[in-house]
């Protein structure tokens, strides 16, 4: 028997895979696939305390699915006979041998997402909503753009797909270079969103940490691609201090203060056997962000850190990618290697465009803090705490708050 608790939890961690099937029965109709899967759930919670937890609960979710979505299209499109034979094809049937099916099926709807057909954004935001199970609110963050505006946008993608009758399938190697960009793209936000939360009081949501991993395997796995290399080591890399980022409470522990002997070495060694890979393959962005998180995990203490060579890899990245975060995490390093007023002056470039962005502030709060430019630090940190959504960020900027507010 399982507890609510324990049910909304598989709920949490199977979601995307079961979606990601439903989806297919549903021949890529994802407003469906999505109520029938909470409908799913909802059978679990209501069935699974009474009759005891199934040995294999995702086959069961993906079982129950599978049925509701064909007993729907029955009532909605009354084409019994049509189901009736898709329901006999072995590729159907194939649902619930997991171990098999359920890879192919998260494989086909991130390239299904990432269609060409479809605006770029719109193709990460898409598998973000279904495949990495974020809200509007949260994919709205990482693009820094309003709810609103981001829910239009998955709106089109879906009704797209669905009139365009976009496959969904893996698509031949020679298409993937098309879309493999984006499906990168998706992957990493949805690690960046596990790995530093934009809302809740929960730093780290270690599955969303898991799952895009797995999924960065699965596609260096696909391809040969350099930067398929290179994105499965940076998450590796960023992920292997997952251990030393938070306190006992679950508040943030910056990188410099963190205990490295907590660092997990064997998931460092593996990642960092990929990044020559990676820059040997042209040095695309994810192999360069890999050589700064390799910088890191070599560096012995937070002292050791090699920033001047941090700062020129953020140049070389930006040279790549103009971003003014880009420019902002290089003025971070610059600030590092050759002290914090430089460092200011850089960020200080940035005002127009991040404005919106909360950890410019905090930059800009902590140069002026080192700077001992206390009142203007404290403005700057309000600033950051009024933007910041995570709990655990918005206790650390109150913190740095309450040190300065306190300071003789």
């Amino acid at each position: 028997m399982r507890s609510a608790a324990a049910i909304e939890e598989v709920f949490r961690t199977e979601r995307a895979r079961v979606l990601a099937t439903t989806i297919r029965v549903t021949n890529g109709d994802f407003d469906l696939a999505e109520e029938i899967v909470q409908e799913a759930f909802a059978a679990a919670l209501a069935r699974w305390p009474v009759e005891g937890t199934p040995d294999e609960p995702r086959a069961w979710l993906i079982a129950v699915s599978r049925n509701k979505a064909i007993d729907t299209i029955r009532r909605r499109v009354k084409l019994r006979s049509i189901v009736d034979r898709e329901r006999d094809e072995p590729e159907l049937t194939a649902e619930l041998d997991v171990t098999r099916a359920v890879p192919d099926d998260r494989l086909r709807l991130m390239f299904t997402c990432c269609h060409p057909a479809l605006a770029p954004e719109a193709q990460v935001a898409l598998t973000l909503r279904t495949l990495g199970g974020l809200t509007t609110d949260e994919i709205a963050r990482a693009f820094l753009t309003s709810p609103v505006t981001m829910a239009q946008r998955l709106v089109r993608a879906k009704t797209k797909i669905k009139q365009a009758r976009i496959p969904y399938i893996v698509p031949e190697a020679s298409e993937l270079a098309e879309r493999l960009d984006q499906v990168s793209t998706a992957v990493y936000l949805i690690f960046n969103e596990g790995y530093a939360a934009t809302a809740g009081d929960v730093w780290l949501r270690r599955d969303l940490c898991r799952e895009a991993i797995r999924l960065g395997r699965l596609l260096a796995e696909l391809t040969d691609a350099g930067e398929a290399h290179g994105l499965l080591a940076l998450m590796l890399l960023h992920d292997s201090r997952r251990d030393a980022r938070t306190d006992a409470h679950g508040d943030l522990v910056l990188l410099e203060q963190q205990d490295r002997a907590r660092w997990d070495r064997t998931q460092i060694a593996e990642a960092l056997a990929l990044v020559p890979i990676a820059l040997a393959a042209g040095a695309g962005p994810y192999a360069l962000q890999a050589a700064i998180a390799a910088l890191h995990a070599q560096a012995t203490t937070s002292a050791d850190t090699d920033w001047a060579q941090i700062a020129g890899l953020f140049g070389a990245l930006r040279r790549q990618q103009p971003s003014a975060v880009i420019a902002l995490n290089q003025a971070v390093a610059v600030a590092m290697w050759r002290g914090p007023e430089l460092g200011l002056a850089l960020v200080d470039r940035l005002a127009g465009e991040l404005d919106a962005y909360h950890l410019w502030h905090a930059a800009r709060g902590d140069l002026l803090r080192r700077l001992a430019r206390r009142d203007e630090a404290l403005v700057a940190y309000r600033a950051a705490l009024e933007l910041a959504g995570s709990g655990p960020e918005r206790r650390f900027l109150a913190r740095r708050i309450d040190e300065l507010s306190t300071a003789p």
